[in-house]
């Protein structure tokens, strides 16, 4: 196969060679060109199907260059998935690539189209065709820790052999995962499966896309990165030196580049760092990381209608002090990470910390603040008559038991919810 010119293309994750269904990256050509020949030349499809974001559809005319760069080879296009990725929708979506006999699938767009994607992979190869299905089917791979330690041969499903291509427009990195979550639309209770086969065979990344994306967008997954390497840094389980460095150095690249692209908003050096960033933190995910509360709580607020990324920019400084008791060091370390590098700790000067008398969770406020986040859950209507729903549906995820401190009691989530508040 020829190289595309301009391209790089290489592995995600060169430092683990024995992963299953190893994805690439690719960056350096316009999404629709290299989309266009991996899908020709790498695959070998003819019958792609694209789930699109509706607003760069409606927006923008990056979808309909896709279109056209794929030409004959394209049999279908879904108008994407709402927020949290409601299980109706992706449903919908899997009985029409089903019915076009599509042998590729592609998203271009957020988080959740992304997370819908993978799940569809699962339903077609298992044959799932209703919401009563999708739990059974999750009854069976459950995200949980000792699951995802497993090969393929292990679990008890049908393996996906259908590549996944995923050009996103955010940072939320779920593109770099094998779980796929979506929302029982009336219970509006999130499911988490995984399988090494539902994640994606190529990302592509290309920062002038992004650039669609609407401000808050970009910097709320672009916090939900920066929650990506804090938990994983800051936990208590699995020690693992590698996973350790590179959270560091993910947290080193991501934050410093996205308070340039608040204010360079064209920056695209800036925002493949970013995104190169993102990439580099999700090898905690092959590495069978999970990460803690602020993961396993947000994971139960966005269907309450807090979009992804915003959960942690009002859980995390919260969740941080809820553990310092028992990982005060890491956070020590984090907290040095910020204040030594000169964009990061120009912010927090100017937001009136002082280094000796503040805390990693104190900085993280700073920064989400300086960054225009909702520091709330007051600030997204979400008010304490919906506590007790949220803290007993927050026990059922498997973040909240590899918390530093386990979250093992309603009463424990109802304190964090209550820090975050007001």
């Amino acid at each position: 196969m020829a190289d595309l010119p301009g391209e790089t293309y290489q592995l995600a994750f060169p430092t683990l060679p024995d992963i299953e269904n190893p994805p690439y990256v690719s960056y350096g050509r316009p999404h629709h060109e290299a989309c266009a020949y991996h899908v020709r030349n790498t695959y070998n499809a003819k019958r792609a199907y694209i789930i699109a974001s509706r607003s760069l559809s409606r927006n923008t005319d990056e979808v309909e260059k896709l279109k056209q760069a794929l030409g004959d080879r394209l049999v279908g296009v879904f108008d994407g998935f709402a927020p949290h990725t409601p299980w109706d929708e992706v449903l919908a979506a899997t009985k029409e690539a089903k019915e076009q006999n599509a042998d590729c699938l592609i998203t271009i767009g957020g988080g959740s189209l992304v997370d819908g994607a993978k799940a569809m992979l699962l339903f077609l190869a298992n044959d799932v065709s209703s919401i009563p299905d999708i739990y059974e089917l999750h009854e069976k791979i459950p995200a949980v820790l000792d699951n995802m330690a497993k090969k393929a041969s292990e679990l008890p499903v049908v393996s996906p052999t259908m590549p996944l291509i995923c050009i996103p427009t955010t940072l939320s990195g779920g593109e770099y995962s094998t779980y796929a979550g979506g929302t029982d639309p009336k219970t509006h209770h999130k499911l988490v499966m995984g399988h090494p086969f539902c994640g994606p065979r190529l990302i592509i990344n290309d920062p002038k896309l992004t650039i669609t994306a609407p401000e808050w967008v970009w910097l709320s997954t672009g916090v939900r990165a920066i929650d990506h390497c804090v938990e994983a840094y800051c936990r208590m389980h699995q020690e693992d030196s590698d996973a350790d460095a590179a959270a560091l150095k993910a947290f080193r690249r991501i934050v410093p580049n996205l308070l340039i692209t608040k204010d360079d908003w064209s920056n695209e050096e800036a925002r493949l760092d970013t995104m190169l960033g993102v990439k580099s933190i999700l090898i905690i995910l092959r590495k069978k990381i999970l990460p803690g509360a602020s993961h396993g709580i947000g994971h139960q607020l966005g269907p309450l209608g807090v979009g992804h990324g915003q959960t942690s920019c009002i859980l995390l400084p919260s969740v941080m002090k809820y553990n310092a008791k028992v990982n005060g060091q890491k956070q020590q370390k984090l907290k040095q990470v910020m204040w030594s590098e000169l964009a990061v700790s120009e912010v927090l000067k100017s937001r009136g910390l002082k280094e000796v008398e503040s805390d990693a969770g104190d900085a993280l406020d700073a920064i989400f603040r300086h960054l225009g986040m909702p520091r709330s859950l007051k600030e997204m209507d979400i008010g304490k008559d919906k506590f007790e729903v949220l803290a007993l549906n927050s026990l059922k995820d498997p973040c909240c038991t590899t918390n530093p401190i386990p979250l093992e009691r309603k009463e424990q989530v109802l304190e964090i919810l209550e820090m975050c508040a007001s």
